[in-house]
């Protein structure tokens, strides 16, 4: 699953949970409402858990919760709990050992990226998950 899915998947059913008024909600009944496969939400619901974002209880009224604050789980946690790789992974090979400009022009680039990266992130941690409940409610 691509970044922007995992994100997308774990900030819908961030919301979900926001929304469902401390009651928890099962795997089951965020995945159709999500319309996704309820194994791929699985996957994403439990990295959500391992940093304490959700909790999780057992029987027959069992599911998630929200375990912090909607208003305190910003949009770059969420990404840091479901992403291994940052946004700009960037790989580049020096196919032309010895090549002074290929070499300037890939850290050119890897620089600008890292600069987009941090601009991104910064941007990403002033948007809650309180705040994206407001904007699609309206």
């Amino acid at each position: 699953m691509s970044a922007s899915k995992k994100l997308s998947l774990a900030v819908k059913a961030l919301h979900l949970l926001n929304c469902s008024s401390d009651e928890p909600l099962s795997s089951l009944q965020i995945s159709e409402k999500l319309n996704v496969n309820p194994s791929k939400l699985r996957r994403v619901l439990s990295m959500l858990v391992k940093t304490g974002m959700i909790g999780s209880t057992k029987g027959v009224n069992g599911g998630f919760i929200l375990k912090k604050p909607a208003e305190r789980i910003d949009l770059q946690e969420v990404y840091c709990s479901v992403e291994e790789k940052k946004a700009f992974y960037l790989d580049f090979h020096n196919n032309n050992k010895g090549d002074i400009s290929s070499d300037k022009m890939n850290n050119f680039f890897l620089d600008l990226f890292a600069d987009v990266q941090v601009v991104i992130e910064d941007y990403m941690r002033k948007i809650s998950i309180k705040d994206v409940s407001e904007k699609v409610k309206n």
